[in-house]
């Protein structure tokens, strides 16, 4: 009945805030929603610094358009636990900017989403097909349908529109007919409008700059001057660019996103104070009410719910080979099936605190939380042997039985089972009661799920074996 994600929340101390306008938003726009967004920024208590990067270059790894910017905001807050409540004032100071989409993260956790799921958020809804109308409609559908979902936020589809653009298509006939060809068309057009690299200027001694020739912008900024362009013949002379090819004015789509060749269209999706395995089964049905697909179209979900199942599989998989080694070499020190099925007993007592301290704290399993059950498993494992060991040497060595070798026993290892799990448990304390540390949140539930699964074995150890073993060794 637990939560699980995949990573618990971090607490980095600052904000990458990802500001994405409308496709074709001019740079001037672009650096005025920013200026407005860190002025909005700045008047939070929390906040005293705020960075901003519009646009990436072309060259970059992760270019992207100057209608998108990043900000780069630490903030200091008063009591951690308020981090989910700064983020949603963040989000509702910047849902002021008209225009603007907005999606919060952090700087590792942005950085571990882009990874798995090619977006800056938690979970990727991507919509798979080929008409771009139906694409957007499709999206446009989704995003209305995931707003209603409590626990998620910077619900933020990818932009799809449509913008302007001059289509130049030849007439090969004509073209034929001047002696020219598709291709010489294409470069003089290119050369024309684009631009062609004729050389090289030296900037100093050790700067060069390339030399690129064009037409000048009076016979390139409109549709009626490039209809109007003289294209040169081979055999001297000119004809005008409309004589060999059509100049048409259309829409087409800004960008085009495509995955294992496929078109999609993608919708960013955050959480806020929910775990990632009920909100993608919420997500799961909810789409699939709202949406009436196509043939041949179709809902794919990425992000770190992928890794969480692959990561908790292959988990489950090293419990299950840690419980048959730990059994294993039980039965070596016994040589008896049944005193090494006691001591095993000890794991589902540890599971219980365990659990319980998992479910008292945040109410989610991750891969931190399985990681520290599989490691308490060995601690409560050793309990469980000390105290069967003492039995079978007392029954050897004395002439105790019944409930006098049980008590005997029980206070012969009582200090050291308290020792040991004292020991383990002050060492681990400072790591749970830390949990909104800085650096410190993958190590919290771990140490907390070993606390409490510590002490349920340790307490109940010493009341359920002796019970079992009487009951299996002294009938």
């Amino acid at each position: 009945q637990l939560g699980q994600t995949f990573l618990p929340p971090f607490n980095e101390g600052s904000l990458v805030i990802s500001l994405v306008g409308p496709p074709g938003m001019s740079l001037e726009e672009s650096v005025r929603a920013g200026q407005q967004a860190e002025a909005l920024l700045l008047e939070l208590p929390e906040v005293d610094v705020v960075t901003r990067r519009t646009g990436r270059a072309e060259l970059d790894e992760h270019a992207q358009g100057v209608h998108a910017s990043e900000l780069d905001v630490p903030f200091t807050l008063a009591d951690p636990s308020e981090r989910e409540a700064f983020f949603e004032r963040v989000r509702l100071v910047l849902g002021q900017i008209p225009g603007i989409n907005a999606t919060l993260g952090q700087p590792i956790a942005h950085r571990i989403d882009h990874m798995l799921s090619g977006t800056r958020a938690n979970i990727a809804v991507k919509i798979y097909g080929d008409e771009l109308p139906t694409l957007q409609a499709l999206s446009r559908s989704a995003v209305r349908a995931l707003e209603g979902i409590e626990g998620l936020a910077d619900v933020t589809p990818e932009p799809m529109m449509e913008v302007p653009e001059l289509r130049i298509t030849p007439r090969p006939l004509q073209l034929a007919a001047y002696g020219l060809t598709v291709q010489d068309l294409g470069h003089y057009v290119e050369a024309a409008l684009g631009g062609s690299e004729a050389g090289e200027a030296f900037l100093g001694s050790r700067r060069r700059a390339a030399i690129v020739v064009r037409l000048a912008p009076a016979f390139r900024q409109s549709a009626d001057a490039i209809r109007s362009l003289n294209i040169t013949l081979p055999t001297g002379g000119s004809v005008p660019l409309t004589t060999v090819a059509d100049v048409e004015s259309r829409s087409a789509a800004f960008t085009v996103s495509r995955e294992n060749v496929q078109r999609k269209a993608v919708i960013a999706v955050n959480l806020a104070g929910r775990d990632l395995r009920s909100a993608v089964t919420e997500i799961k049905s909810t789409l699939a009410t709202a949406l009436d697909l196509p043939p041949g179209y179709r809902v794919e979900l990425g992000g770190q719910f992928e890794s969480a199942e692959r990561a908790t599989g292959l988990l489950r998989w090293s419990a299950i080979l840690a419980i048959l080694v730990i059994f294993l070499l039980l039965y070596m020190e016994f040589r008896n099936w049944a005193l090494a099925s006691i001591v095993l007993l000890n794991l589902p007592l540890a599971l219980i605190g365990g659990i319980a301290a998992v479910a008292w704290t945040s109410g989610s399993v991750s891969i931190a939380a399985v990681i520290g059950f599989i490691s308490l498993f060995g601690i409560a494992t050793r309990n469980g042997l000390l105290l069967v060991s003492r039995y079978e040497d007392l029954g050897q060595t004395t002439s105790l039985t019944g409930n006098a070798l049980l008590l005997q026993g029980a206070a012969d290892r009582l200090n050291p089972i308290l020792m040991t799990a004292l020991s383990t448990a002050l060492a681990l304390i400072p790591l749970a009661l830390n949990g909104d540390a800085s650096g410190n949140e993958i190590q919290s539930p771990m140490a907390i799920v070993i606390l409490g699964g510590l002490l349920s074995a340790t307490l109940l150890n010493l009341f359920v074996i002796p019970i079992i073993y009487r009951w299996v060794r002294m009938r």
